[in-house]
């Protein structure tokens, strides 16, 4: 099954299927039904961050480096984890200003410079053409192994020429795709969406393939993941190889390669184009925050266990891992689909790298040397858009050559991860230029073109020129000895700094470089006026109006802009510019009326969003008479604008405090309207109560005063009951001093340690007397060690003896019984009293903790309602909250009757 025409015709069929989902895409993008505008796709069109270095090359890393692999992607999930507001502001600058790529970005905020548009764009080309050349070469060893293994690679690649080089073709067919897929529309800044769709595609692709060959490994060629890493661990010459001493460099290597990884996620012009360019609402980068990093982690989850496979096999290059284990197995289909999740992870990057770099080299290249030719501007009535698209076109097969050309040359001297990183150590050069922009006002032009070209020199000299050197084409002393053997400028020991990653040594001395000269330069040189005011509008993007402000005073007719517009945009986009506007009219090259600042600002956007900033701003320039708003009029515009939001700010301000303040008058209104009704229903309750024994007691007094014929037995009787009544008074208003001691915070406790056993068995003999008058049965389930809590011993006792008093009341009439357990819970102690009774009901529960609350339907063991001011467990229960503990009624566990539980926690004796 593994013919190379089997390969082939799986392969082209696969383009196949993303070509109908970009059409697919793109038609439903005109139909006003966009199939990307969503959280998920945009986290797995960013995913294309997983290239054939991911694929493939994470588990050479792995096999080779340890767990330095994970660096590379720990840097993008702290990106959008915690980046996301930053991403969120480049978003909102690009649309408003139109940005197609990110040297429009750093052009267009540094005053719209055209040389910085060409600097970016020849730093960006040559830095990632190490990265195209590894996704060729990635594509082309994977095809060779699917179609030749066992036979080595190399061996069946044997041949050079490059008609007969299989990667040159594999440049010439994606170059066509590209061609096809990707520049079918002139305006850049509009959203790829069938591109956008095709790669969220082929996201799901890879990652599929990925785990799918993870799962083959653990669970086919070994018993499982522990059987896996038993046999890992059995080897000597494997213990170590995935721990963090394998890691180049160390700790600062860790650091290093961390932030190599972060920069470079939002700097490569890949990236760039997906998070920024092509983000259909930037409220999905909040979302996508989380989404892609368990997209990182999925990916990565199996990228060990198939490392561990293959060094136990012993058998080729870590990087083809993922390939060989499965052919060595002897497979068909796994391998023809890792092949296929290989592939989707090397165009992927292709896809979207070669737009942007086409779209940079057309608009920051080629478009400012068309513009100087005289002969360009002779017709005004010709049509130049169809002529730019095919200029990109160009663009993009010269760039595959280019990435082809390297490959050719170097590619066999760098594994996939390697290449990799001399990429990223490249695009981060624009980080300092890019992040500075968005918040310092101070940079200009001078600093940014001085940093960028500062920097890129030491990347190519401590990466780029040891790369030449490791492949042959310079000498090798330049790397041992250093140039001219000045051993103080070796490559990988700049100024002696040794012992160093390589990466992270490259990192530390580009970006040194770069940001002093941007920042020194900067300081010690003026901004021209188009700087400030580009400068202003990007450091306050954020604010509310601010991109839309309009940044021409000068003067044009509405014909001319319509011939300009027209020339470079097409008849089509021309009339959509006017039309946007409000215009009725049709217009034309002979309409002599003035146009708007707002036209001009229009027409200006349009033209940034097929030529770029830079481009766009030279050919306003040449119809518009005057000068653009200057920094003065800007800064008054937002100042005006800052002090209108300050303003509305405090008034919303002080509105949802006045709010607040109603809102706390009208609930301490309602709390002192309850805490009234509470009062009346209390001093109401009170009075019945104390009513009560006195009621009885003034009735038998007089009796014994008004009727001397009473017999001695009577007297006695109504005696008894006046000294009882009068003990009950008496415990009344005690309980009611106690509630009002508890409630007014005033209750004193003599707290010491306490053994709650002890107490509990002191309270069951405090109250034997009762319950042998009462005929129950009571049982203490006790624990073998101590339990010590921190208490007052007679409040203690006191809530015990009133819970022991009230299950007494509620046992069953026919078995009186009640138990007394203490069990421990984590850090606490539980003394529970259950009672055989009917239980109190779930609803019921937290009322019987109420002043003067007794349950309707709860009745003693004579069936009538039990005697008592409803005080007792209120007060207990605030003791015990005194105590930090907590009291509260369940459901019986023992005699399934009521069961009343007291926590207190535990402390040492």
């Amino acid at each position: 099954m593994r013919t190379e025409w089997v390969s082939l015709a799986v392969g082209f069929s696969y383009l196949g299927i993303l070509f109908l989902i970009a059409a697919w895409g793109d038609k439903r993008s005109i139909q006003g039904r966009s199939i990307i505008n969503s959280p998920l796709v945009y986290a797995l069109s960013i995913a294309v961050y997983c290239t054939a270095w991911t694929f493939y090359g994470s588990v050479g890393r792995a096999a080779e480096t340890g767990l330095s692999f994970l660096l590379v992607y720990l840097g993008p999930t702290l990106a959008m984890l915690l980046g996301w507001f930053m991403i969120r502001k480049m978003i909102r600058i690009s649309r408003a200003q139109k940005i197609t790529s990110i040297a429009d970005f750093i052009s267009a905020r540094y005053g719209k410079s055209t040389r910085l548009g060409v600097l970016v764009t020849l730093i960006a080309v040559i830095g990632v053409m190490p990265y195209i050349a590894l996704q060729l070469k990635a594509i082309t060893i994977s095809h060779a192994l699917l179609t030749g293994y066992p036979l080595e690679p190399t061996q069946a690649l044997a041949t050079k020429a490059f008609l007969f080089d299989k990667s040159f073709w594999v440049a010439i067919v994606l170059a066509v795709f590209i061609i096809l897929f990707g520049t079918r529309h002139l305006d850049a800044s509009e959203r790829h969406e069938g591109m956008v769709a095709a790669i969220a595609f082929e996201s799901i692709v890879k990652l599929l393939a990925f785990l799918a060959a993870g799962i083959f490994v653990v669970f086919w060629l070994y018993q499982g993941p522990m059987d896996l890493f038993e046999q890992a661990a059995s080897r000597t010459d494997l213990v170590g190889t995935l721990g963090l001493d394998a890691v180049p460099g160390g700790a600062v290597g860790w650091v290093g390669t961390l932030i190599l990884s972060t920069l470079a996620f939002i700097t490569l012009p890949r990236q760039f184009q997906v998070l920024v360019i092509e983000n259909v609402d930037e409220r999905h980068v909040k979302r996508a925050g989380w989404i892609f990093p368990l997209y990182l982690f999925a990916i990565n989850i199996m990228v060990i266990p198939i490392a561990l496979a293959g060094l136990l096999m012993g058998d080729g290059s870590p990087d083809d891992y993922v390939l060989t284990l499965p052919l060595a197995a002897g497979l068909d289909a796994l391998p023809l689909f890792v092949f296929i999740g290989g592939l989707s992870a090397a165009t992927g990057m292709v896809i979207v790298e070669t737009i942007a770099l086409s779209t940079m080299v057309s608009n920051h290249l080629v478009m400012p040397v068309l513009l100087r030719w005289k002969w360009l501007h002779l017709d005004p009535a010709l049509n130049l858009s169809g002529w730019l698209l095919g200029i990109r076109r160009v663009a993009i097969l010269l760039i595959l050559l280019l990435g082809y050309l390297y490959h050719a040359l170097i590619g066999e001297s760098y594994t996939l991860v390697t290449t990799g990183l001399v990429s990223f150590a490249a695009a981060s050069q624009f980080a300092p230029a890019l992040l500075l922009g968005l918040y310092w006002r101070g940079g200009n032009a001078k600093g940014t073109a001085a940093g960028l070209v500062g920097g890129f020199i030491v990347w190519g000299y401590t990466l780029l020129l040891p790369g030449f050197a490791l492949s042959g084409w310079l000498d090798s002393s330049l790397i041992n000895q250093g140039p001219w053997g000045i051993a103080w400028l070796k490559p990988y020991a700049l100024f002696g700094l040794e012992g160093w990653d390589i990466y992270a040594h490259a990192l530390f001395w580009s970006l040194l470089v770069n940001i002093g000269l941007l920042v020194g330069v900067s300081l010690f040189s003026r901004q021209s006026n188009l700087e400030q005011t580009q400068a202003a509008l990007f450091t306050e993007a954020l604010r509310p109006d601010v991109m839309q402000t309009p940044l021409w005073l000068g003067q044009t007719t509405k014909g001319e802009l319509y011939q300009l517009a027209n020339r470079y945009l097409g008849k089509v986009a021309t009339l959509k510019i006017f039309t946007q506007l409000g215009s009725t009219e049709s217009p034309s090259a002979a309409d002599d009326t003035p146009a708007s600042p707002t036209l001009i600002a229009h027409t200006e956007k349009a033209l940034t969003g097929a030529l770029g900033s830079a481009s766009a701003r030279v050919l306003i320039n040449s119809v518009v008479r005057g000068e653009a708003l200057d920094i003065e009029a800007v800064l008054s515009i937002l100042d005006t604008t800052s002090q209108a939001l300050e303003y509305n700010k405090r008034l919303e301000q002080k509105s949802t405090e006045l709010a607040q303040i109603g809102e706390e008058l009208r609930g301490a209104n309602v709390r002192l309207r309850e805490l009234d009704k509470l009062k009346d229903e209390f001093v109401a309750m009170v009075s019945h109560e104390l009513r009560t024994p006195l009621t009885s007691i003034r009735a038998f007094a007089e009796i014994l005063r008004d009727s001397p014929e009473v017999s001695p037995e009577q007297k006695s009787h109504f005696l008894d009951v006046i000294v009882k009544e009068s003990e009950r008074l008496s415990r009344l208003i005690e309980e009611i001093l106690d509630l009002a001691r508890l409630e007014s915070g005033r209750m004193r406790l003599d707290l010491k340690p306490v053994n709650l056993s002890e107490l509990a068995k002191d309270s069951a003999d405090a109250i034997t007397q009762l319950y042998d008058d009462r005929q129950v049965a009571l049982k203490l389930l006790l624990p073998a060690e101590e339990a010590w809590v921190k208490a007052d011993p007679d409040r203690l006792q006191q809530v015990v003896i009133n819970l022991l008093d009230n299950a007494s009341k509620f046992t069953s009439p026919e078995d009186a019984r009640v138990v007394m357990t203490i069990s421990s819970k984590t850090n606490r102690w539980l003394l529970a009293v259950e009672d055989n009774g009917t239980g109190i009901v779930t609803e019921e529960r937290d009322k019987v903790f109420e002043k003067f609350h007794q349950i309707q339907q709860h009745k003693d063991a004579s069936g009538s309602r039990p005697k008592g001011s409803g005080l007792g467990l209120p007060i207990s229960r605030g003791i015990i909250t005194h105590h930090q503990g907590l009291l509260y009624a369940e459901a019986g566990q023992v005699l399934k009757g009521a069961r009343f539980v007291i926590e207190l926690p535990t402390i040492q004796p």
